[in-house]
């Protein structure tokens, strides 16, 4: 049996509640359950939903628990607002104009929001980078405002410890202090400030669970099958690139730019930076573990989204040539239809000479068979990428890469690319996207000779 989602939400509410032996009223919980759920399933998201928050629930405490209901419920630039449940609470706190958020100064008498600022370590009159902990440290004054009238205040101080956990891709500060034993810091100090003992096993206890909850919401770069990773990649791809939602509409640059941002990311981040420990938590073969299984996948992630920007360069180029950017369906043809099965590009390639023996088998693996998860806006295989890399080999597509980003940044003509490119391989989806692209059929027709 599967239960509603909203009920789901209010299990986890209660059932945190009776562990921590608190009293909420049900219709308080209800409530908190339908402001999560509201917040995590609508707008845009793909990735930061309701599946994830379930998923990360799974065997943590109590407190834990109601840290993960709450950690993401703010996402400022992805939902274009604060949460509509919490828009007031919020804008007491902070003023935001544009791009712009910056802390208000509010009453010093206010515990809760001092528990906020305080294990955070911001201040009023304070700007809140987008992408440098504003999120989680907003969805943790939602989630102080919403429980601080049941919960004791060392319940409150743990909750936003685990939540300020979440801000991933810490490096260790100027000072070589971990953001772990930083936070672990900050605890002892708000907590000595509300009139609480810094208990040592206390503070221990807290920062362990941060720590853990911490690994928890980025465990996908743990993931021993780099499939199920380009999973959760694609999801955050579709997440963040708006114009990708409009599935049958988005253009070849539209999917390239979104491809590129996520390889210039995944291509910067330190693997180091991924996991947390703190005082043998997790132990040390866990975690190193941890931390090669990150860097494994994001050098296969690197490589697998390169070797996709390199086979959509060459549609891109194609359509430039032609008359410029275009919907990808145009080109390549339909992900899905409501008509049947779709002409696709693939279908008009004859097979590639190059032996599969000389080229990378895990990525030729995932090219063929596809990500792990279904995609809304993507074909979960790559059946083209497959075919321009056994077209093009190692040495073709790392010799290409470069050329195509001469391209993009308009430094190269994409008649120019295509003329360093494999002359049978570019002759063969000229012909195939030429069945398709009906507009441009004479015009590709016409590169032919060039090619």
């Amino acid at each position: 049996m599967v239960i509603a989602t909203v009920n789901r939400f209010i299990s986890l509410f209660a059932d945190a509640f009776t562990a921590l032996s608190v009293n909420v009223p049900v219709s308080d919980v209800e409530r908190m359950a339908m402001l999560v759920q509201h917040s995590m399933d609508h707008g845009r998201r793909s990735y930061h939903t309701s599946a994830h928050i379930f998923e990360m629930c799974e065997g943590m405490n109590a407190r834990q628990v109601l840290a993960t209901l709450f950690h993401d419920i703010v996402y400022y630039q992805l939902d274009g607002g604060f949460p509509k449940g919490a828009d007031t609470l919020l804008r007491r706190v902070v003023r935001a104009e544009r791009d712009r958020v910056e802390i208000r100064a509010l009453d010093t008498r206010d515990d809760g929001y001092a528990v906020c600022t305080g294990i955070f370590g911001v201040k009023a009159g304070q700007p809140l980078a987008l992408y440098g902990g504003m999120n989680e440290f907003l969805s943790a004054v939602v989630a102080v405002r919403t429980l601080e009238p049941y919960l004791p205040m060392k319940d409150l101080i743990a909750i936003v410890a685990c939540i300020e956990s979440t801000i991933p891709f810490r490096v260790n500060n100027a000072a070589g202090r971990s953001p772990s034993a930083v936070l672990a810091e900050r605890v002892r100090e708000v907590s000595a400030a509300m009139g609480l003992t810094p208990d040592s096993a206390e503070v221990e206890r807290v920062v362990k669970d941060a720590t853990l909850l911490s690994n928890k919401d980025v465990s996908s770069f743990s993931e021993a099958d780099p499939a199920v990773f380009l999973s959760t990649t694609w999801l955050l791809i579709e997440e963040s690139n708006a114009p990708l939602a409009a599935v049958g509409i988005y253009s070849v640059r539209d999917y390239r730019v979104a491809l590129s941002r996520m390889e210039g990311f995944l291509g910067s981040l330190n693997p180091d930076s991924v996991f947390r420990d703190y005082n043998g938590t997790p132990d040390a073969a866990t975690f190193t573990a941890l931390r090669n299984a990150a860097r494994k996948n994001l050098e296969f992630a690197t490589k697998y989204l390169r070797m996709k920007i390199v086979s959509i360069s060459v549609v891109e180029a194609l359509a430039q040539a032609t008359g410029g950017d275009c919907p990808v369906s145009m080109m390549l043809g339909d992900i899905r239809s409501n008509y049947g099965r779709p002409d696709r590009v693939e279908d008009f390639l004859p097979p590639p000479e190059i032996d599969d023996a000389l080229l990378d088998a895990q990525l030729l693996d995932v090219l063929d068979k596809g990500r792990s998860k279904e995609s809304a806006s993507d074909l979960t295989a790559s059946p083209l990428t497959a075919w321009v890399y056994r077209s093009l080999g190692n040495d073709g597509a790392a010799h290409a890469l470069p050329e195509a980003k001469r391209m993009f940044a308009g430094e190269l003509a994409p008649r120019a690319f295509l003329a360093g490119l494999d002359a049978t391989m570019v002759r063969r989806l000229i012909d195939a996207c030429a069945h398709l692209a009906i507009s441009r059929r004479d015009a590709l027709l016409e590169l032919l000779p060039r090619a």
